[in-house]
């Protein structure tokens, strides 16, 4: 070897030891709004929750290199990646918080909630409970909210006073809650009235300690009382019915969302496909006159609707964009057979922009993607219309939308239930979960991508986009 190669060789060492010394000056090594490259060296993970991957397992989280969409480090198949301590059991879906580099996994076999940190790879806490219908943790990680629906409980774990409070609240079967914690909601089955969870404020807790009904207690200035108020010896928590006045009203209110000013509360109700009678829209303005003032956690006390819009297409899940609600659900033909059908709303007017077909089912997934797409996942799409007409469709659970011209390009074929969405944000795909594996599309025209390489042993049940520039990039809402 001459000097000239033994110069070029020692050259090349030199600037490949000094690139990572540089890369983590200061002891930091940032990749993203100051966030730090996590061990694995990923900057674009999606996170798998995966049940029963071997005989021996319930359940486990890995995660995937999404921008060469495989398992494995791209220089060396023997590394691949998985939280580090994880405990689950049964993993059903995954709350997933990338501005707080954090992930709250809800595992059904025993209702605890096990919490991520992103940043460490590692499982961080877990959070106790019983299975649950519907479960939502706040961005902080200090309310869990949950539905126990067979118990009849509306759970509340309040980590701020090391508390968890039961209310009771027969047949509930729905939880929402603003990213914030600070305004809850619950829903029964086969019911017209939606709930508020009210954290009492210290004069309040002793007002109704004293009070004839502490069960039932009505604070001053409350418009009616609470349906239940835990615990009795010196009530907590309590749940109040949300007043509906004339002109207003819910129809088997199912999920609310929130407006992102924090101004608006937006109820959908689920109408016919629920065994009610109009789907809709029932919207709640946030006041100061309707918050508990002083409470910590869930404080809205004095809630009443302001106003209902019809949206015959259905309601049983919506996702927002500025002043446009994407509602999906399901009307009844008169054959009696479900469609599915996507809504578009707008609150400058108040009106229906226009009601497209999607697949049919119940409509569990919902996120905006790359070059202005939305994507619709639904479970049960078999028993609907489409495939009553037609047994022969190879359409599937998946439906792309094109928010920019209001048109839907199509569905995938069948794989099964879409339990699963992950916007791989710049990369202009997305993973989703569907019939419990692992599919990958693109963005631009949805055409499938090699997903070879990031196929799992078990069944996948959710997944999520762990490096999201932000919370909106989720799933479970």
């Amino acid at each position: 070897m001459n000097k000239r190669s033994l110069l070029r060789l020692l050259w090349f060492a030199i600037v490949f030891s000094t690139v990572p010394s540089l890369l983590t000056g200061c002891g930091k090594n940032f990749y993203f709004a100051g966030r730090n490259l996590p061990p694995s060296g990923l900057t674009n993970r999606v996170l798998i929750a995966i049940q029963n991957p071997s005989a021996f397992t319930n359940g486990a989280l890995t995660f995937v290199d999404a921008y060469y969409d495989i398992r494995h480090a791209y220089n060396n198949q023997n590394v691949t990646f998985s939280i580090s301590g994880a405990s689950v059991a049964l993993p059903t879906t995954i709350q997933n918080m990338p501005e707080e580099q954090a992930g709250a996994v809800y595992n059904s076999a025993n209702g605890s909630l096990s919490l991520l940190n992103y940043s460490s790879e590692k499982q961080s806490n877990s959070v106790a409970g019983s299975p649950a219908a519907s479960i939502f943790i706040s961005r902080n990680q200090e309310y869990v909210l949950s539905a126990d629906q067979t118990a009849h409980y509306v759970v509340i774990t309040d980590e701020t006073i090391g508390k968890t409070v039961p209310l009771n609240l027969p047949g509930v079967n729905h939880v929402s809650m603003n990213p914030s914690g600070t305004i809850g909601l619950a829903f029964v089955q086969n019911s017209n009235t939606a709930y508020s969870v009210v954290h009492l404020t210290g004069p309040q807790q002793q007002a109704a300690a004293l009070s004839s009904n502490p069960q039932h207690y009505q604070p001053a200035g409350a418009l009616q009382p609470a349906q239940d108020c835990e615990p009795q010896n010196l009530p907590v928590y309590c749940v109040f019915p949300i007043t509906t006045p004339t002109g207003t009203s819910f129809d088997r209110p199912i999920k609310a969302l929130f407006s992102p000013d924090g101004s608006s509360i937006y109820v959908l109700n689920c109408g016919p496909e629920c065994g009610g009678n109009t789907s809709g829209i029932t919207t709640i303005p946030i006041t100061t006159a309707s918050i508990n003032t002083g409470g910590l956690g869930p404080s809205g006390l004095n809630f009443q609707a302001n106003a209902t819009y019809a949206l015959p297409g259905g309601a049983d899940n919506a996702i927002g964009n500025g002043t446009t609600l994407y509602v999906a659900g399901q009307s009844i033909g008169a054959d009696g057979y479900l469609s599915g059908n996507l809504t578009v709303f707008s609150f400058t007017n108040n009106q229906i922009v226009g009601t497209y077909p999607i697949a049919d089912g119940s409509h569990k997934k919902m996120l905006f993607a790359d070059d202005n797409t939305l994507f619709i996942g639904a479970q049960q799409c078999q028993s609907g219309e489409r495939y009553h007409l037609n047994p022969n469709s190879t359409a599937g659970c998946l439906t792309m939308f094109n928010t920019s011209t209001n048109a839907v390009i199509g569905f995938d074929t069948y794989k099964g239930d879409l339990t699963g969405i992950a916007d791989v944000e710049g990369l202009h795909k997305i993973y989703v979960a569907e019939g419990g594996q692992i599919y990958i599309y693109r963005t631009t025209d949805f055409a499938s991508l090699d997903n070879s390489n990031v196929t799992v042993v078990g069944t996948a049940s959710d997944v999520a986009y762990m490096d999201g520039t932000s919370d909106a990039n989720n799933t479970t809402y």
